[in-house]
């Protein structure tokens, strides 16, 4: 996850407006291995923030593909320091299979003096210890499609062919006013750029309540690429979004569509057993001194209503296609009981 801000047009205020920064590393890990990084079983390794929502998009999809055996996981302490992301969580504050205490060590590997921000997701190539890729765009598309081979008996088509155009144009939307759009509010530094980033947040939610109120998916009856998208913003939105970056208008509790939608995910499995809302709530509130000086945690919101009835699947829809759902949590890899409902 990287929160710096590129240069933008100035609103009337003179300032600039949050714009995210670029992937740097773009090379992709494919079936024919193209760009010299062919899929292949235990040779790369997953490094996440289970605190980011970009990271977590590869968390839910490599679950619900079966790709624990293939693709092994980090995760980082969500707490950061000048150095990033950090494997204190691991015994000696070191992640055991890499050997290395900070995610920059494997940029650095890869590009010796590398100037940029070190993000997660990323991938790294486990016998050089060389990042791989750390496009969060790309990584979780290629999972669903490029390693195809290694996916689980019953994997889902998160990417399905014929409705790939629908599913571009409904991510499109989602990524610009309510994945970025919560960070274009929650960093903007001047009124206008504010409420410019809030009123597309909205705008956008009320038009997926619109859009969900008779359909249980986004795009066609099944989970796809579209619907992790959009639940790894939601899954945090109560929780710091509506507070921390100032997207107030409304919670997501209060809008029923919504908020069925999101529980209904979050009680599937592979989308609620990834998600740890301690590492996400320490992560903001802690890091973003700029936004809360003060370092406070705030213990709200409850979060018992995650697991009350949603009754979405009255509206039909399955949603593992022809496939079947992931299996139990990969030991080692569980949410601590502090982190769920």
């Amino acid at each position: 996850m990287s929160e710096e801000a590129e240069p933008g047009g100035n609103d009337s205020y003179g300032h600039k407006p949050f714009k995210r920064s670029r992937s740097h590393f773009a090379d992709r890990i494919t079936a024919d291995g193209r760009d010299g990084w062919p899929v292949e079983a235990g040779r790369y390794r997953l490094v996440v923030s289970r605190a980011c929502p970009w990271a977590s998009r590869a968390l839910v999809s490599r679950r619900l593909l079966g790709l624990e055996s293939a693709l092994s996981l980090a995760v980082t302490d969500p707490l950061q320091d000048d150095r990033s992301w950090r494997f204190t969580l691991d015994e000696g504050g070191r992640d055991p299979v890499l050997g290395i205490q900070y995610l920059s060590e494997a940029y650095e590997a890869r590009e010796h003096g590398y100037p940029g921000g070190v993000s997660v997701p990323a991938i790294v190539d486990v016998p050089s210890g060389r990042l791989v890729t750390n496009d969060y765009q790309r990584i979780t598309l290629d999972l669903a499609t490029e390693w195809k081979a290694l996916h689980r008996p019953g994997a889902p088509d998160l990417y399905p062919e014929p409705l790939r155009e629908e599913i571009d144009e409904v991510m499109e939307g989602i990524y610009r006013d309510v994945n970025n759009g919560v960070y274009r509010a929650g960093f903007a530094d001047g009124q206008s750029t504010y409420e410019a980033a809030y009123a597309d947040v909205f705008g956008r939610l009320d038009s997926v309540s619109e859009r969900l109120a008779d359909r249980r998916y986004l795009v066609g009856d099944t989970l796809t690429e579209a619907d992790i998208r959009l639940f790894t913003t939601l899954v945090r939105f109560d929780a710091v979004y509506h507070g921390h970056f100032k997207c107030n208008r409304t919670k997501l509790a209060e809008d029923p569509v919504i908020w069925a939608y999101v529980r209904d995910l979050y009680q599937t499995p592979g989308f609620g057993d990834t998600v740890d809302f301690d590492h996400i709530k320490q992560h903001y509130y802690r890091v973003h001194t700029g936004i809360n000086p003060t370092g406070i945690v705030p213990l709200g919101p409850d979060l018992s209503g995650w697991l009350t009835p949603h009754h979405r699947e009255q509206l039909g829809g399955r949603p593992f296609g022809d496939g079947t759902p992931p299996g139990p949590v990969r030991p080692g890899e569980e949410v601590p009981p502090r982190g769920h409902p």
